[in-house]
């Protein structure tokens, strides 16, 4: 159960939200993202509450739950085309630049129900990355990946942030972001 949270996030900043399983990090996200309705209290952006205009509201984040949200059986670059492009138009190259930068340029044409379980991670930090939204709502962003792709994908959010962009990650561990020290809400 959540009570009595209230945060500020700003551009280029970024909220580590911790704690044991079980205490409500995700359900935080999950309210943030508009998913559940909190009991009391509001979420704002720009200082609207985002239920008023839940359109722009949804446009103005990218959310990495748990699960990847993949179709299986579309290739690494199809589910980057229909999911991204359900949101904006897509620039030629795009999507193969966006895998490139996960590292999965050579697995591009591969049924994403093929590529292992941290392979499938990347791909789903790709979409976030190509979303180009000012906020990046993270839950567990580490999970299955490797010591080098944890490390890229902190450098992703790293260059998020440096852009002017925000994040919100739940995470067990603190995320070790170059350049940038996340501010840390912990949840008992």
């Amino acid at each position: 159960m959540l009570a009595g949270v209230s945060l500020t996030l700003a551009a280029a900043q970024c909220l580590h939200v911790l704690g044991a399983n079980g205490s409500g990090k995700t359900t935080l996200l999950r309210v943030i993202t508009g998913l559940v309705t909190p009991e009391q209290g509001r979420v704002e952006w720009n200082g609207q509450p985002t239920a008023a205009n839940r359109d722009a509201w949804h446009a103005s984040f990218s959310y990495l739950a748990h699960s990847d949200g993949l179709k299986p059986e579309l290739t690494a670059r199809e589910n980057l085309a229909f999911e991204v492009g359900l949101r904006r138009p897509l620039v030629e190259g795009e999507t193969e630049e966006a895998l490139r930068e996960v590292g999965l340029a050579a697995e591009r044409d591969q049924p994403a129900g093929f590529l292992s379980a941290g392979q499938r991670r990347r791909l789903a930090v790709a979409r976030v990355l190509l979303a180009a939204v000012p906020l990046w709502i993270l839950d567990e962003p580490f999970t299955n990946l490797d010591a080098a792709g944890t490390t890229l994908v902190a450098a992703l959010i790293g260059r998020h942030l440096d852009a002017g962009g925000a994040a919100i990650i739940a995470a067990h561990q603190p995320p070790a972001i170059p350049g940038h020290a996340p501010w840390r809400l912990e949840l008992a």
